[in-house]
């Protein structure tokens, strides 16, 4: 089991908070506050008992150093809007600066620290650099899930320093997951999507012992669907992978695990907004057009499926559904999986944005935060951020 905030005591402690603020940014501002809001229950928890609460943050990809772009000014800002309370924001996150703004705080105070990427040996995971991090505090709590699967020095290498717990959000996302691989409730289902099936295989081998049925759509569909034979004219698919693909469907076969591939598809002569579009069976892509997104018969096929499971894990998008004419096929499923009635459980990055576009967030069982992370975490993989909290609760 993880030590919880729950489990320490934190009254007049200084706390240093892994959170994960690495929000879209326009025009100065923050465009989209999901991760912030997601990290306020435990910032809320030690305000209240009167912890001093350090937050450290990385945002964007500024590549170890300083640039302007990724300043979280902004996020501060953001950030005292929804708590409600001041929140100081300190122009470092190593050395002096931070060093004196940690000691003028009052029990119940909220800084927050610049941007650790601004360093190149938080991604290195450079051991002085997270000494000099624990430094400013007694305790650390990683609340980061989207990070947890990245050994850097603000989510792994400070916990060598310090006591070392999870934070609410870190805790619900891994009793979610895990829950979700261990006791799901039956049928189980996984719908998985996106480019391609080389970023998908840990999940799809991990899950073909675990489900009843796999639905497979978006990029990675091409694939599958090639090595059944299918002529998929110019559709982004990987040849090398052709195999691999027939072994998941004997694989799935042997167990027992129903495999649903598009009936039909969204194809153009170009992966562009104004391109000609047409919808085709799936056996059936004509040489010069590529599919870009599932058919209104593989929406309602899968919508089918989805309405007799008890749990739903969906990763990955139907298509390319970030341009207009090809979301269809993303946004139908989300709406059927709204109305299944099944535990939806959505992985992060683009299939979180995906139930957001379709207005269905708050319909879902859980939308993680982390893409990456609830992917590896999904393949059964130890992520380091979670492994330095778990060793801790001997």
């Amino acid at each position: 089991m993880l030590k919880t905030l729950r489990d320490v005591e934190v009254a007049g402690k200084r706390v240093l908070v892994r959170v994960d603020f690495n929000v879209p940014l326009k025009e100065g501002k923050v465009a989209d506050d999901t991760r912030i809001r997601a990290a306020l229950p435990t910032i809320r928890y030690l305000v209240e008992r009167q912890a001093r609460v350090i937050l450290v943050s990385h945002l964007g990809r500024p590549k170890g150093k300083v640039d302007e772009r990724y300043r979280l000014d902004p996020v501060a800002a953001r950030l005292e809007e929804l708590l409600g309370k001041r929140v100081v924001k300190v122009d470092d996150c190593i050395g002096e600066a931070p060093r004196a703004a940690v000691e003028a705080m009052e029990p119940g105070d909220v800084v927050l620290l610049e941007n650790v990427r601004f360093y190149p040996e938080e991604e290195k995971n450079d051991r002085e650099f997270a000494r000099q991090l624990a430094e400013l505090a007694d305790l650390y709590v990683n609340d980061a899930f989207g990070t947890a699967h990245r050994a850097h020095a603000s989510t792994e290498g400070v916990a060598r320093f310090l006591p070392a717990v999870a934070g609410f959000l870190m805790e619900k996302e891994i009793s979610v997951l895990s829950q979700v691989l261990e006791r799901p409730v039956r049928p189980f289902v996984a719908l998985l999507g996106g480019a391609k099936v080389s970023d998908k295989i840990g999940v799809v081998e991990n899950l073909l012992g675990r489900v009843d049925a796999l639905l497979i759509g978006g990029g990675m569909a091409n694939t599958f669907l090639a090595a059944r034979g299918c002529k998929m004219g110019k559709s982004l698919l990987e040849p090398d992978r052709l195999e691999l693909a027939r072994e998941i469907m004997e694989k799935a076969g042997e167990k027992n695990v129903k495999v649903l591939l598009p009936v039909d598809l969204v194809v153009a002569r170009a992966a562009e907004p104004g391109a000609e579009s047409m919808v085709v069976p799936a056996d059936g892509v004509p040489e010069e057009w590529m599919a870009l997104d599932i058919g209104p018969q593989t929406v309602a096929l899968f919508a089918r499926e989805l309405a007799r499971a008890g749990t739903v894990l969906w990763n990955g998008p139907m298509g390319v559904f970030e341009m207009e004419p090809y979301a269809a096929g993303t946004l139908g499923v989300a709406r059927a999986l709204a109305e299944s009635g099944a535990t939806a459980v959505v992985g992060g990055g683009d299939t979180a944005a995906a139930v957001e576009k379709a207005g269905v967030a708050d319909k879902m069982y859980h939308v993680s935060t982390g893409g990456g992370a609830s992917l590896e975490f999904l393949e059964g993989k130890v992520l380091p951020g979670v492994a330095v909290l778990m060793e801790k609760a001997g």
